[in-house]
């Protein structure tokens, strides 16, 4: 059984829930030896794995190491994954586990990770269950794609299974500790001496948490999509305006026009703004010109490149997304050789070092069933910048979901925390292949995941309207700013992340009155018989209660 506080703005409530506390530990360096299992093994505990016959997809059959499960029941939806991994007759390879239900053929992907022969990895996931009755066998198989390795060992299995409610009582009750603060509000006169009966009134103004969204230049003279914009979000990022396509179309024909507009809408209402990106390492999305350099010219035009935006707009942007998609693709790496990132890092941090400099990269966080980028590809791709001499400051999640994963969400973010950078979902949306109703439905459970995990610093939505009512996947708003599902299902957790407004309270017998609220800056205002006095204050993130003194 555990305990858990939940503050709303008024009142301390503590929940009790016959349920596991999630265990957010995880490893990124593997071990000599493996740690203990998570959960004691959950309903792992005691069970070994087996060897299964699995038929492949060519209809060949091998057989895996794997763990069979009696019963799954649809009451426990979310299940956390963990296990420990070594490996025989390769120096390093990434080891699948996937789950099949049932006398289903779908194979899902419930966590990967990158294994060695000499030591133990650790592998994090899970997977949702949403079977309407009782599954009577399911199995979780382990495979590696390297045909080189003879053996997958395992240590320390764990599956700790969470119904919904346990699973949003979690959420909660790190919201609660992570995103909101203890206020003591002590109201004296010129004496120091605590006034009772006081009115007090207390309003947030700004939020300390930034969300917000992609725009495009059509935001430039659109009252109706400023408003509805700014009405919400307190961060941005320019869709494609800052790309080196859209500012150097033709070799040295530099155009900063839309995007300087579009900063200046940004800085006008105080919203931080994103630098999105400085290199694409897609070929599709690498200007023309560019693609025919080679050699000393692709040096110099990129060299021009990060100098020409980094000093135009030194300190304007909070993060810069210097490589974008360097998992997927290597186009700078293989015309200017291994080291280029490096250098794109190196220059970047050089020409403006009070930016955080991003890598951002897609199916991280999306999904397990991407072999090109995964948890571990990306931490060993900061790694090779750190031991290069440049450090990476931050980690892009893009976050471009069809169906969310959120025990999967929460496991691989708690891998990259490990590093101890900030974390950003970065081009948050769901794919336009489902409904609306259905896409607010996902889209409330990925920003959940994000919102109430402590290492996420920032979240990104990917919803600018290009006109006729047309996003990249997902909109938020019809073309005359009407809000669609997603929309509503945005601003409910707008509401739900802010302060509500405090009126009426009054000051105790020692002139304090006391509230839990979310960080960010705030507004109070206090009455006493024929005085009033206005202040503000903030409310930053710590675990001491914050004390504020206003004096009639």
């Amino acid at each position: 059984m555990q305990v858990f506080w939940r503050f709303n703005s008024f009142t301390l409530i503590m929940i009790v829930a016959d349920g596991p506390l999630y265990d957010s530990t995880a490893y990124t360096k593997c071990r000599e030896n493996p740690e203990e299992a998570l959960y004691n093994g959950g309903i792992l505990k005691g069970q070994s794995a087996e060897l299964v016959p699995i038929a492949g997809f060519n209809g060949s059959t091998t057989y895996s190491p794997a763990f069979i499960l009696q019963n799954l029941s649809s009451n426990a939806n979310f299940y956390s994954f963990s296990i420990w991994i070594k490996i025989k007759g390769s120096d390093s390879a990434l080891v699948t586990a996937r789950l099949v239900t049932g006398n289903t053929t779908t194979r899902t992907c419930i966590g990967t990770v990158i294994a060695k022969p000499s030591c133990w990895s650790f592998l994090k996931g899970g997977f949702v269950f949403s079977s309407s009755s009782e599954t009577n066998l399911s199995i979780i198989y382990f495979q590696s794609s390297d045909k080189r390795v003879s053996a997958i060992e395992m240590a320390s299995s764990s599956l700790q299974p969470f119904t919904k409610q346990e699973w949003t009582i979690n959420q909660n009750y790190k919201i609660n500790t992570v995103r909101k603060r203890a206020v003591t509000i002590h109201v004296s006169d010129q004496m120091g001496q605590g006034i009772q009966g006081a009115e007090i009134t207390v309003r947030q103004v700004a939020k300390d948490f930034p969300f917000g969204s992609a725009i495009s230049k059509t935001i430039l003279g659109n009252s109706y999509y400023q408003k509805w914009f700014v009405d919400r979000f307190n961060a941005a990022v320019f869709e494609n305006e800052l790309k080196w396509y859209a500012t150097e179309p033709k070799r040295g024909q530099l155009n900063y026009t839309i995007a300087d507009q579009m900063l200046e809408f940004v800085r006008s209402n105080q919203i931080i703004v994103r630098g999105h990106n400085i290199f694409w390492e897609d070929p599709k999305y690498t200007p023309d010109w560019v693609r025919n350099l080679t050699g000393q010219e692709l040096q110099a035009a990129v060299d021009s490149r990060i100098k020409s935006l980094m000093s135009k707009y030194k300190d304007q942007f909070i993060h810069w997304d210097v490589s974008n998609e360097m998992l997927h693709f290597r186009f700078y790496e293989e015309r200017l050789g291994p080291n280029a990132t490096l250098h794109f890092f190196d220059v970047a941090h050089r020409s403006d070092p009070l930016a955080t400099l991003f890598m951002n990269e897609f199916n991280v966080v999306e999904t397990c069933a991407d072999e090109d980028s995964n948890v571990d590809a990306y931490v060993e791709s900061f790694r090779e910048l750190e031991q290069g001499g440049v450090f990476m400051d931050g980690i892009g999640l893009e976050g471009h979901f069809t169906v969310p994963n959120p025990p999967l969400i929460r496991a691989i973010i708690d891998k990259l925390a490990t590093l101890g950078l900030p974390i950003w979902l970065t081009e948050v949306d769901i794919s336009s292949t489902l409904d609306q109703t259905t896409q607010a439905l996902y889209l409330k459970e990925v920003l959940m995941e994000g919102f109430s995990h402590p290492a996420v610093d920032g979240i990104m939505l990917w919803t600018a309207m290009n006109g006729q009512g047309r996003c990249y996947q997902m909109c938020l708003t019809d073309s005359k700013f009407n809000n669609l599902a997603t929309g509503d299902a945005v601003d409910e957790l707008l509401k739900e992340w802010e302060t509500a407004s405090l009126h009426g309270q009054y000051s105790d017998e020692h002139g304090s009155y006391s509230f839990f609220g979310f960080l960010g800056e705030y507004q109070v205002e206090v009455k006493y018989k024929n005085k009033t006095r206005l202040s503000t204050f903030s409310l930053d993130r710590g675990d001491e209660t914050r004390h504020f003194t206003i004096q009639l």
